[in-house]
């Protein structure tokens, strides 16, 4: 059994497909066919269901598929311990932020890091809260910046900041000459949101089902421009941190009463081996955002 064979293994069970798990993995297909047959000739087992054109995982399978990602993480975070010992300077982290963050919050944090890290390389993944979540718990990601509460025991967090979340609407709007509008104003509105794997956009729903409707949403974007654009357009209202909507002439943020706040944190997995790199970034950001 080689980890070549449970790197391919794994992605074909990402992907339900051994031609785009070879496209991914940068090989011939017929490699990654020759590999699994190996590897299910050694074990004696039939790991995928291969009698639909979307390839899945026999139960055998979902036992090994568990297993297989266990010891690549053990790996790949040995590698990670390794090289710190090796070189503090360098080092990689993988870090998920939502839309709104990665936008207008982040891009300052990273490029003063970089400043003061040159040899460690940021590889940002624009990822709503709870997809980040789900991504830090399989230790896809290193690090994400979250909005509480969606944290959970299997995770450290660190608080970075509190936005204060307002309505948007464009300058024709009645709304606009509102200075702050209740929820129960905006049942008949049309809605412009994030998409479900955002928290921002479950805290916009979960508000308006505390006043008892539904909202009408007719359209949903991770673009934070495409969505401000259609707000400024007309086509429909929309929520914002107070920061990003400042940002934008072409809409008009209007309180909301009572006020909606959201805090931002950074989370990373508790189980998983913290390297240099990650360290640097969090106390960086500590710093950067005046926590102590």
């Amino acid at each position: 059994m080689e980890l070549r064979q449970l790197a391919y293994f794994c992605m074909i069970s990402k992907l339900n497909s051994f031609t785009r798990a070879a496209e991914q993995m940068h090989v011939a297909q017929p490699s990654v066919t020759t590999a699994i047959q190996k590897l299910e000739n050694e074990l004696g087992l039939k790991l995928f269901d291969r009698s639909q054109k979307k390839v899945t995982l026999t139960a055998e399978g979902e036992i090994f598929h568990r297993r297989a990602l266990s010891i690549l993480h053990e790996v790949q975070e040995t590698l990670v311990e390794m090289h710190d010992l090796a070189n503090i300077s360098k080092g990689a982290i993988r870090i998920g932020v939502p839309p709104m963050i990665g936008a207008y919050i982040f891009p300052d944090i990273f490029t003063h890091f970089k400043k003061t890290y040159p040899g460690i390389n940021l590889f940002m993944f624009e990822e709503g809260s709870l997809s980040a979540l789900k991504k830090l718990e399989t230790a896809e990601l290193d690090l994400g910046l979250i909005i509480l509460p969606s944290v959970t025991d299997t995770l450290h967090s660190m608080p970075v900041a509190a936005q204060e979340i307002v309505l948007c609407v464009a300058a024709t709007h009645p709304l606009a000459a509102k200075s702050a509008v209740d929820f129960s104003q905006l049942r008949n509105e049309d809605f412009i949101l994030l998409k479900e794997d955002s928290y921002h956009r479950q805290v916009i729903m979960d508000r308006c089902r505390q006043h008892r409707f539904e909202p009408r949403v007719v359209f949903s974007s991770s673009q934070i421009q495409t969505i401000q654009s259609l707000a400024a357009k007309g086509v429909g209202i929309t929520f914002l941190m107070r920061m990003v909507a400042a940002d934008n002439p072409r809409i008009v943020p209007v309180s909301l009463d009572p006020p909606l706040t959201v805090n931002i944190a950074l989370a990373w997995k508790k189980e998983k081996y913290l390297s240099k790199a990650s360290k640097a970034l969090i106390d960086f950001i500590r710093t950067h955002t005046g926590l102590s």
